[in-house]
């Protein structure tokens, strides 16, 4: 194994999980994972380049394969999550059998942190927001609901893809991409509400936002009390 490659993984694996991932996803165990996982390929990769030249590059791939197998099987992974795990395991092939030239090498190793800085970069795409939603109402049509989804969340919806219309228990299951504007700012929901400081015998219906929609559905939804 070439020690100015490995120096070089050091730094990057250091700046891309340490320096990227923990200062804006701050997940201390995908830390561990990510930083241990490009260790270990490095370690078995290096061997297996200096047992066998020839085999090295299939026999790198099947780990490669193998660890991102078992990896993504064992823990529900947000998307971002695993482009961070699959740069740290091509960080660490990269380092155990190298490519021509050190320069070479270091400079492919390097593209996954720049790529990584640029779109995982909170101003990139930053207004953009992606949810599942389960909504208290069967929605057969879709403009009737994205309607009442740009509603809820105050924004601009720009995708909607239905998972499960119930007619039966009325729910509707949507997984929904939308823009966030400036009209959740303007409704004032980011103040601080009078709701906080409710008197006894107040009632906290009356007092919230007027231009909340959860305001507008408490007002039409009829309220059950059961007084024992």
């Amino acid at each position: 194994m070439n020690w100015i490659l490995i120096a070089a993984d050091v730094v990057l694996i250091s700046i891309l999980v340490l320096g990227f991932y923990r200062a804006r996803h701050g997940r201390k165990d995908l830390v561990i994972s990510f930083i241990g996982a490009n260790i270990g390929v490095l370690i078995v990769a290096g061997a297996l380049s200096s047992a066998s030249t020839s085999s090295s590059l299939g026999v790198g791939l099947g780990l490669f394969g193998v660890l991102s197998i078992i990896r993504l099987r064992s823990t529900e992974l947000e998307q971002y999550d695993v482009a961070y795990f699959f740069s740290s395991l091509a960080m660490g092939l990269l380092t155990g059998l190298g490519v021509g030239e050190p320069v070479l090498t270091v400079a492919l190793m390097s593209l996954p942190v720049v790529a990584l800085a640029i779109i995982d970069h909170p101003r990139f795409l930053g207004a953009s927001r992606h949810q599942r939603m389960i909504l208290d109402h069967a929605y057969p049509l879709e403009s009737e609901l994205k309607l009442q989804l740009e509603r809820s969340l105050m924004a601009e919806v720009v995708d909607v893809s239905i998972v499960m219309t119930d007619m039966v228990q009325d729910k509707t299951i949507v997984d929904v991409t939308y823009k966030v504007d400036g009209r959740q700012k303007n409704s004032g929901l980011g103040k601080k509400q009078r709701s906080a400081h409710v008197k006894p015998g107040e009632d906290r219906l009356g007092i919230e936002d007027p231009a909340s929609p959860w305001t507008l559905q408490a007002e039409e939804s009829s309220i059950m009390v059961d007084e024992r």
